[in-house]
């Protein structure tokens, strides 16, 4: 028989048979299914054999009924517009699937019903259907009446992005002001004195931190910055958001922001923009003055490492999220609530990389990062 392949049965395999084959006991069977950090890896591999041999599936209907459990998650998806998508979004729910999927989970994605714009409503629907063991919430912010009303529920939930003083830390994050920071020392490095932070109009909990991690770094190694902030010219888009926030057009451009400041008396040489997005005003800012982006001319980074990077002339220098490792720890942190067993008390941030690229003054091979790097 090939090896990978299934013995033929005449019926379905049964937990006993995998035991017998295994030569252990029907509950180490359960346990390798449902706790497998309950049992020894020697063990747990000998039957994990035994299941790939058997051809056994364990009825999930039939575990879900005996413990209560839905092995489904839910995430409440940002309001967007599918027609000007947030481009970070594709890559998060790709991590995050594939993190559940890991634990033996599914992803259940829910918002508010049409014509309303009210996500408790949409969080109490679903709690009472009982179609989801806990909760992912991402775009927190200040106050968030979502966090409020899931902790007086008492429903098992994470976040992506910090919950405020008094409420459950349960959030996994990346560090906005160290990676800004970052941005402003590889600058320096490459000899730029006069830098400029270009970021949304909107200001939310990230993008505030970007600009004061920015404005510090740039303080404590006595740099000249300024830091302006408006909204992309012609799309609903804010150019700074977490996995799913857009905002509405207004007037005053980012581009015209910028080409202000590239007139000015001490102009910049070297900008670094809250969001990749917002990086592309920039490079139409410094073109339409008749300058350069990158080597001999003006510095340029961005903030997310979208796959749109790697395709700019020339390649955006960018901060990478480690979108992965996000999904992976907001994944166990709500499977331990769901299992009842400790969390911990505080929240979890975890490291950005900073990518650079030909827009920062990079010289070097072409990137071969690939698309594996957005997704952490």
């Amino acid at each position: 028989m090939p090896e990978g392949a299934h013995r033929p049965r005449r019926g379905a395999t049964t937990i006993e048979e995998v035991a017998r084959a295994a030569g252990v006991s029907r509950q180490t069977v359960s346990n390798a299914l449902n706790a497998p950090q309950r049992v020894r890896p020697e063990t747990l591999e000998r039957v994990n054999a035994a299941i790939r041999e058997l051809g056994y599936q364990p009825d999930q209907s039939a575990r879900s009924l005996r413990s209560g459990a839905r092995r489904t998650i839910g995430y409440l998806a940002p309001v967007d517009d599918p027609l000007d998508p947030n481009p970070l979004m594709a890559g998060f729910l790709e991590a995050l699937v594939d993190a559940a999927g890991a634990a033996g989970q599914r992803v259940l994605l829910f918002r508010p019903g049409q014509g309303t714009a009210d996500p408790v409503a949409a969080i109490d629907e679903l709690v009472a259907a009982r179609q989801v063991d806990g909760l992912v919430l991402a775009d927190v912010l200040r106050e968030d009446v979502r966090i409020a009303h899931v902790t007086g529920l008492g429903v098992p939930f994470v976040s992506f992005g910090r919950t405020g003083p008094g409420q459950p830390q349960r959030w996994v994050d990346i560090g906005n002001e160290a990676a800004m920071a970052e941005v402003v020392r590889h600058l320096a490095a490459l000899g730029h004195r006069r830098i400029g932070y270009v970021g949304a109009a909107e200001e939310l909990p990230w993008t505030a931190a970007r600009r004061a991690g920015f404005l510090a770094e740039a303080r404590r190694l006595g740099l000249s910055a300024v830091a302006t902030g408006a909204r992309r010219a012609g799309t609903s888009e804010s150019g700074d958001s977490g996995p799913g926030r857009s905002g509405a057009a207004a007037e005053g451009s980012v581009a015209a922001s910028v080409r202000a400041l590239l007139r000015g008396p001490g102009r910049p040489t070297a900008f670094a923009a809250g969001s990749d997005l917002l990086a592309l005003d920039v490079y139409e800012a410094v073109r339409a003055e008749g300058l350069v982006v990158g080597p001999g001319g003006v510095a340029v980074t961005g903030f997310y490492d979208m796959p749109l990077c790697r395709h700019l002339h020339p390649a955006l220098t960018s901060v990478r999220l480690p979108l992965r490792p996000i999904a992976t720890a907001l994944v166990g942190r709500l499977l331990a609530q769901v299992r009842g067993e400790a969390v911990p008390g505080e929240g979890l941030e975890l490291p950005t990389e900073l990518v650079a690229r030909g827009s920062s003054g990079r010289s070097g091979g072409p990137d071969r990062s690939g698309w594996s790097g957005w997704f952490g």
